[in-house]
């Protein structure tokens, strides 16, 4: 009989052997935590859909934001939760506005430990639910909300936010937005641009999050589903306009995309693995149907082996936990 030419499996045959010849590796530091603060609750909520994760008060978002340092996570993005919306998102741009406060105070307790993050968005302060200001017919007004943006922009960053995450899909926000840092003397603000958003399926779980008013869908400004080339356009537009990170979103069903993203551009790509991700994982786990912890763990892995540098994850404490117990 003829025997094999070529042996791979002598690369697999022991514990040892494997992580010696890994080609991906994930640390906590890779991970970031988005975390939800809502105004007017005294103590923290728990999220229906996505369970584990909850709606935090002020006191109870610093100590899980100790918590994550602590993990050696390498940042929290924070999104706030208003007790009152208007149209124009006006609590977004308060100085004491909940996010704007809500950063002040992880700033304070962590931010010598971790990146301090804000979504830049005005969805979750409008009571229309969409990602900007509304023109007359009800579509949302790019131009217009560029000057809402950079007006929120400069508020996060005199709050202390270490980076933007500017997710609203609006053309020129990046640019928008760097120029109105610079000219308030915030050089050393980060910017990490949502380049390639999808509209899909798979937010459901984060509408419940922040309380979401949204009717109808984001169709017309966030990508549709279908077009993979048109994601790396818009990153290579964001890099041009001064990004210094750009972002895939969903994670895991554009895993092409993503690597297409990195493949294109010259600075940090990060991904986001969203909440109808996490709460499907959830789910199968909850009925046993899936190992939870394995099945966290590769899809993490599969989102770092396509090409993403860090990774947004409702799984970072504890997934960081994990991996340092690897060590």
């Amino acid at each position: 009989m003829s025997f094999p030419t070529h042996r791979p499996r002598r690369l697999r045959q022991s514990p040892a052997v494997r992580r010696l010849v890994r080609e991906t590796h994930l640390v906590p530091s890779q991970l970031v935590l988005p975390m939800f603060v809502r105004e007017g609750i005294s103590a923290p909520a728990d999220i229906g859909s996505m369970p584990g994760v909850q709606q935090h008060t002020l006191d109870s978002l610093r100590r899980a934001a100790v918590s994550a340092a602590e993990a050696g996570v390498g940042g929290v993005m924070l999104f706030g939760v208003p007790a009152v919306r208007d149209a124009n998102g006006s609590g977004a741009t308060d100085p004491d506005g909940i996010l704007n406060v809500a950063t002040a105070a992880v700033v304070e307790e962590v931010g010598d430990a971790l990146v301090v993050q804000t979504d830049l968005c005005l969805d979750e302060f409008t009571d229309h639910g969409h990602c900007g200001v509304l023109a007359a017919d009800g579509t949302v007004d790019n131009d217009a909300t560029l000057e809402r943006y950079t007006d929120m922009a400069l508020a996060q960053a005199r709050a202390g936010s270490h980076l933007l995450g500017l997710s609203g899909m609006m053309d020129g926000q990046v640019a928008a937005v760097r120029d109105a840092l610079e000219a308030e003397g915030f050089v050393d603000t980060l910017i990490l641009a949502y380049s390639a958003k999808y509209a899909g399926a798979f937010y459901g779980p984060f509408r419940e999050a922040v309380d979401s008013q949204l009717k109808g869908d984001r169709r017309q400004y966030q990508l549709d589903p279908g077009n993979g080339r048109e994601g790396v356009k818009e990153a290579l537009l964001d890099v041009e306009e001064g990004a210094d990170i750009v972002m895939v979103k969903p994670a895991l069903p554009y895993l092409d995309v993503l690597a297409d993203v990195r493949a294109s551009v010259d600075i940090p790509v990060w991904a986001y693995q969203v909440s109808g991700e996490y709460s499907m994982v959830e789910a199968a786990a909850a009925n046993g149907w899936i190992d939870r912890r394995g099945a966290i763990l590769e899809s993490l892995l599969s989102i770092r082996r396509a090409g993403a540098d860090a990774i947004l994850t409702y799984w970072a404490t504890e997934a960081a936990g994990w991996l340092r117990e690897q060590l």
